[in-house]
């Protein structure tokens, strides 16, 4: 094997058309001015203040406000079911009142789905009902 160059490459190669910079390193060859321009890359934009960032975490996802409602409801459901399992076995407690009373308190908001909210309405009624047969008890 015959080497020609000081890099260990014979003349004319094209790894011989790489510039040297120093003893140590390489530099690719120059590029021709068609090339396209590089950009710099920027940094993203901070948020403006606190301010800014609380109201960005303030926004509420649609699916996550139904998920939460539809846990509500089947949470009234259970309490209304452990009701009537307590009317039915004559063991009704005043926690399981006081839980009805919470239930019917979280029924209240909002999921932004209009059948979801009719249905909603209609367990929170049933809860009103049952929490006023309660009342006349205790």
């Amino acid at each position: 094997m015959r080497i020609y160059g000081p890099n260990g490459t014979t003349l004319g190669s094209p790894a011989s058309r790489t510039r040297r910079t120093s003893s140590t390193g390489f530099s690719l060859p120059e590029t021709p001015a068609t090339t396209e321009e590089t950009r710099s890359a920027t940094a993203p934009k901070a948020a403006g203040s606190i301010d800014a960032l609380l109201a960005l975490q303030g926004v509420e996802d649609p699916t996550e406000r139904r998920k939460r409602s539809v846990a509500r409801g089947r949470g009234a459901l259970d309490v209304l079911d452990e009701l009537k399992l307590g009317l039915l076995s004559g063991n009704l407690d005043t926690s399981t009142v006081s839980r009805l009373r919470d239930a019917a308190a979280n029924l209240k908001s909002s999921s932004g789905d209009p059948g979801l909210d009719a249905v909603l309405a209609e367990i929170e009624l049933r809860v009103e009902v049952e929490l006023a047969k309660a009342g006349q008890r205790f």
